[in-house]
């Protein structure tokens, strides 16, 4: 089941399309907006249960309904950038809807989300303690998870501060958009998928990142060979927060 999703559209040129993370909305992609409107034509889509479409819920709320929903609006020919959460959506519309895509970007996005013997990510411990939290303490558990998002950066306090005031412009998530994406981070692996992957791939990862760690980097490699990443060294989870100016550059570098 796909619903009818609000976006919003600036700049002329290449058509770029931004996904965000979990627990956000398309308000966090502003600072990087500014830079790039200049050259791109740059569309912005808030989840299903986030920001401008927090009452738009897909039934069953699950990664093939939630991609099927932001596919459908996606402008042709475009280039799909997911960050986080948004890269594994990203990664489910390459997959599934090939043809609506030029290329894809990942931003401190993976395959699969949570730590296993053969794949480095996030504890299992750590996805379990905001499941049980979010049902307890909505706002309190939002705020953790930002702050771990920017831990690592030389300016993590800063860089909250600043993804916190960029989403408040925006309505909250859903309780089930947020239950279900901790669910999706938990258990959803796309490798096998992201093997067969046709759709010209750039990754960008975090050297500080602590929820998608660069050690990831061989491994997505030897997932698929034609895949092209770069490890950016002082960035943690935002990279595009935490140095808006030098990630511009580096972006526009590979859309070029």
């Amino acid at each position: 089941m796909s619903v009818r999703l609000e976006l919003s559209t600036v700049g002329s040129g290449k058509q770029l399309v931004f996904l965000h993370g979990w627990g956000v909305n398309s308000g966090v992609w502003q600072p990087l907006i500014n830079i790039l409107k200049n050259q791109f034509c740059v569309t912005t889509i808030d989840l299903p249960g986030y920001g401008c479409n927090h009452r738009q819920l897909p039934a069953p709320y699950n990664l093939e309904n939630i991609a099927q929903s932001v596919a459908e609006h996606l402008p042709s020919n475009c280039i799909l950038i997911g960050w986080s959460l948004g890269g594994l959506v990203a990664q489910q519309i390459a997959s599934y809807y090939p043809e609506k895509l030029k290329q894809l970007v990942l931003i401190c996005s993976s395959p699969k989300f949570s730590k296993s013997t053969d794949w480095p990510g996030i504890e299992t411990k750590v996805l379990d303690f905001f499941t049980q939290q979010l049902s307890l303490d909505f706002t309190k558990t939002l705020q953790r998870f930002l702050a771990i998002q920017a831990m690592g950066s030389v300016n993590a306090k800063q860089d909250t501060n600043t993804i916190k005031q960029a989403v408040q412009q925006f309505p909250p998530p859903s309780p089930i958009a947020l239950s279900a994406g901790l669910d999706m981070l938990q258990n959803i692996d796309l490798r096998e998928q992201f093997k067969t992957l046709l759709i010209p791939c750039h990754m960008f990862l975090g050297r500080l990142d602590t929820l998608v760690p660069d050690k990831l980097a061989p491994q997505m490699q030897y997932l698929n060979s034609k895949v092209t990443l770069e490890v950016i060294s002082d960035a943690s989870h935002a990279p595009f927060i935490s140095d808006t100016e030098f990630f511009a550059k580096r972006l526009i570098k590979v859309l070029i």
